[in-house]
């Protein structure tokens, strides 16, 4: 999976971490950013928390291989 959170659209709400804490996280100014090794986390929530961004800016999409 690629996560990209576009920080020009992130208000941070921290829907996305709520929704997925495995995969997401907010950083000291309470923006969104993504844990360590999120994008092979697999976390079935992954694009619950993308859809709960009230401004959209997670998109998922999947890795060609």
């Amino acid at each position: 999976m690629h996560i990209d959170i576009d920080q020009d659209l992130c208000i941070g709400a921290g829907q996305c971490a709520l929704t997925a804490p495995a995969v997401f996280t907010q950083d000291d100014e309470g923006f969104s950013t993504l844990l360590p090794g999120a994008s092979d986390s697999g976390s079935p929530l992954l694009r619950e928390a993308a859809r709960a961004c009230p401004v959209s800016a997670i998109t998922v999409s999947e890795t060609v291989r």
